[in-house]
């Protein structure tokens, strides 16, 4: 082998590999014991494959875009999808306003495109929330004062027993600035000031975390810190949600679950586009499926269970729980799974195909299970896959792969009104729908999407 390259760059787009023939690649490695294990854990965990090779290193894009460094080598992966039809698909799919970025497109060609746009856009929302004026809240103390404030604290008092002192001790509130809520807002801002690519962008944003920092204390983000933060949020505090939004992704993006519930600290930001589409269209569909309930991960129960006095280990039974089920009443209309592969130009996987049958063979027969796939290609139509009884019974149900062509989408929700209610028809119910009746208001209201996060990669 010859000697190792260093610094290499490689640049993909999703769902594209490289091997030892792209210049660069060839006749490397990743260099170290520890590049080795996180390249073996993303490719098992289905992330980015990443090879070592006699010859060299491969590598293979899949559903996470974004930038990690293993070793030597820079892997960026960018989505195919343009850079403001991404933005506007992020900003409605997770409820974001439409503020204007400081020079959108002056970081769009750096390489790192996805996590410079979420932290320009993280950018916006926090300049306008201090703009506006952030919010104070009571904050309990507790100390010493010589003109007592609030309620003296008699118990403290009694412990402390007869001593001359000059100071009471007293509880009493004040009202800051520095409280929980705003403590997120500078940590998020101080993480996409770490994340981002951009010079300019980067200074902007260690501009405005030192601006928070002059009267906010800093807090470690988690789990929990972002739970309670979202917790905390009411209706007086509602414009914190879409920074609170943008904080969830970009640590979610920075710590990617890889072993179930463990999860592993990135040298870089990877972007779940599986995730991603499935709060896309979650959301298109509950928003605008009127008169229907959408149900997300519904578990089917009693689908699967160990057969009594067969189950020596005592495990649970398995439960199926499709991305979307959709209801009207107590019926179930349909069921939808997202699947962020462009079927249309790649070839259905069979552990898709599986999944969806045994979706499909849940229900009545003959019953139809829908994969929602994402494609660029605007004459995209749906395919039907038969399931049939191998003795001759005829038919089980289908497995239908329908198109969510993207640029109909963004042109959607730029549309009128009625042209999203038929989109949101056609996806959930197919080509056969020719009119939407417009029915009462829907039962099922739904909030902004939260962000799956995973553990805190410091306990991992």
């Amino acid at each position: 082998r010859s000697s190792r390259v260093t610094g290499v760059h490689v640049r993909l787009r999703e769902w594209q590999e490289a091997g030892p023939e792209t210049p660069g690649l060839r006749g490397t490695d990743l260099g170290g014991r520890d590049a080795r294990a996180l390249a073996a854990r993303l490719s098992d965990a289905g992330v980015l494959e990443v090879v070592e090779m006699r010859e060299g290193v491969h590598v293979r894009a899949l559903a996470h875009v974004g930038r990690i460094q293993l070793g030597d080598i820079r892997i960026t992966v960018e989505p195919k999808i343009g850079t403001s039809e991404l933005l506007a698909l992020i900003r409605y799919a997770y409820g974001l306003r439409n503020l204007r970025l400081f020079e959108e497109t002056g970081f769009a060609h750096t390489g790192e495109l996805l996590q410079d746009l979420l932290a320009a856009q993280l950018l916006a929302e926090v300049t306008e929330l201090t703009a506006r004026g952030l919010a104070k809240r009571y904050v309990p103390r507790s100390e010493e004062l010589a003109s007592p404030r609030g309620s003296i604290d008699f118990g403290e008092i009694a412990r402390r027993g007869p001593a001359a002192s000059s100071t009471l001790p007293c509880r009493h509130h004040l009202r800051l600035l520095d409280h929980h809520l705003n403590r997120v807002a500078r940590a998020g801002v101080e993480l996409a000031g770490g994340i981002a690519q951009d010079s300019g962008l980067r200074r902007s944003l260690r501009r405005l975390g030192a601006r928070l920092g002059a009267e906010v204390d800093e807090v470690r983000l988690s789990v929990e810190s972002l739970g309670r933060a979202r917790r905390e949020v009411n209706r007086l505090t509602a414009s914190y949600l879409p920074s609170l939004q943008l904080t969830e992704l970009l640590y979610s993006c920075a710590a990617v679950s890889l072993d179930g519930d463990a999860t592993t600290a990135l040298p870089g930001f990877l972007f779940d586009m599986n995730r991603f589409f499935q709060a896309l269209v979650g959301r298109f569909l509950a928003d605008h499926l009127l008169g229907f309930e959408v149900c997300e991960e519904h578990a089917l129960t009693d689908m699967m269970r160990y057969l009594p006095g067969q189950n020596p280990r005592r495990r649970r039974a398995p439960i199926p729980r499709p991305d979307f089920v959709v209801k009207r009443g107590k019926s179930t209309v349909c069921l939808l799974d997202a699947k962020y592969r462009d079927l249309w130009e790649r070839d259905l996987p069979r552990d898709m195909l599986y999944q969806l049958a045994i979706y499909a063979l849940s229900q009545p027969r003959p019953s139809t299970a829908t994969i929602l796939f994402p494609t660029a290609s605007v004459g995209a139509t749906s395919s039907v896959v038969e399931i049939r009884d191998p003795t001759g019974s005829g038919v089980l149900g289908y497995v239908e792969l329908r198109p969510v062509v993207l640029p109909e989408l963004v042109g959607a929700l730029t549309g009128s009104d009625g042209d999203r209610k038929a989109l949101a028809a056609r996806l959930a119910f197919g080509q056969s729908l020719v009119t939407v009746v417009d029915l009462p208001s829907p039962r099922h209201t739904r909030a902004v999407p939260s962000i799956r996060l995973p553990s805190d990669p410091r306990r991992a």
